[in-house]
């Protein structure tokens, strides 16, 4: 499982949002479609989904995976929506293996793709030709154990697998509008604009240990699941990577659609 490129694959940060982008053409599914123009083809993709949390970290490690609806009250037409994409046993050895010393447990087809990976995969990869695994977050773990978990992925760059990090940088469904375009909350643009500063400065210190330091970074974050993703792609990034945004709007009054690409 060679890359033939002499350039790392990057690495990627996709703010995910609604499921509704699964059926959706616009500005942040149009910018997703771009994507793939500018990069090597993928061997094989690796998620990092908000949607699969676990005790332990796993890996999905079937030829193929199933399509997991883990959205509720939606179009009946989403959930016609499919994304027949094959895995790889093969690149989830290698997962296991590269990460010894995490004892990386196989999913045996109990999981699958959750709409954190094909929401966004259906956009980037249309064709659903290349194979695609998630790996788990496993909730016992600090904000940078997470981090140095995504420095251990990094060798896979070289392998030609693109890794994904999806979740979203603001997401707060309590304070949730379902009307796309709402403006936004004054405390998520004050935390998606945080982050930016520390991602363009590379302060990768600040995002796994100061996102909870002020009010706005409370409330992007009631949770951390969909922040850990994140750290992940950091962790996954070399210094010397260049950072370009992808998208920078935040949906619904409270989700930060913020995506980007390292490398």
């Amino acid at each position: 499982m060679t890359n033939l490129n002499t350039q790392p694959m990057p690495v990627l940060f996709i703010g995910h949002g609604s499921p509704m982008n699964i059926l959706d053409t616009n500005k942040f599914t149009k910018a997703l479609g771009g994507v793939r123009k500018s990069i090597p083809t993928p061997k094989a993709i690796l998620c990092i989904s908000a949607h699969w949390q676990t005790k332990g970290t796993y890996v999905t490690s079937t030829d193929t995976p199933k399509i997991i609806y883990d959205f509720y009250g939606f179009p009946e037409e989403l959930y016609k929506a499919t994304y027949p994409a094959k895995g790889s046993q093969f690149a989830a050895l290698k997962i296991h293996n590269l990460l010894e010393d995490t004892k990386v447990q196989f999913d045996n087809g109990a999981w699958g793709l959750d709409h954190g990976s094909w929401s966004i995969l259906k956009h980037l990869y249309p064709e659903a030709d290349i194979p695609v695994l998630q790996l788990s977050i496993d909730t016992n773990l600090t904000p940078d154990s997470h981090f140095k978990l995504g420095q251990q992925l990094k060798k896979l760059r070289n392998e030609g697998i693109l890794i994904i990090g999806s979740g979203n940088i603001v997401h707060n469904l309590r304070n949730f509008s379902w009307n796309e375009t709402e403006t936004p909350f004054d405390w998520a643009i004050e935390f998606d604009r945080w982050v930016k500063q520390q991602l363009d400065s590379r302060n990768f210190h600040a995002l796994i240990s100061d996102y909870a330091k002020s009010t706005a970074g409370s409330l992007s974050i009631p949770t951390l699941e969909h922040y850990l993703p994140l750290l992940y792609t950091l962790g996954a990034s070399h210094e010397s990577d260049p950072l370009n945004y992808i998208y920078e709007e935040i949906h619904n009054g409270s989700i930060a659609m913020r995506s980007f690409m390292i490398g």
